[in-house]
């Protein structure tokens, strides 16, 4: 039986990864009953409430939705940066990720 190389491996592992984060970003509104056809009517939905966005830049901040503007979000109350907030930019936004139903 041919064993696999670490760099197989590595290849195999990555690829899986990718078409799961990429079958991910393209159910995330799948999962809830919401009427959001961009991400800034769902962000608007969500004001005062906690979400995860993920970025473009593969960044993942996760806060409360304080305000959404034309261009920009700001998020208040990010995890890990007790003192800060964040403004940004909708367009840099890649998914919404937030908690649709109670258990």
């Amino acid at each position: 039986m041919r064993r696999l190389t670490m760099k197989t491996k590595f290849i195999a592992v990555t690829a899986l990864s990718l078409i799961l984060w990429l079958s991910g970003v393209g159910c995330v509104y799948a999962a809830s009953d919401n009427k959001a056809t961009t991400i800034k009517d769902a962000l608007s939905e969500r004001i005062g409430k906690r979400v995860i966005l993920k970025m473009d830049s593969g960044e993942t901040l996760e806060g409360t939705v304080t305000t959404v503007g034309e261009q920009v979000v700001t998020i208040s109350k990010l995890t890990g940066k007790d003192f800060y907030d964040a403004i940004i930019r909708i367009d840099k936004i890649n998914s919404v990720v937030f908690k649709a139903r109670e258990n």
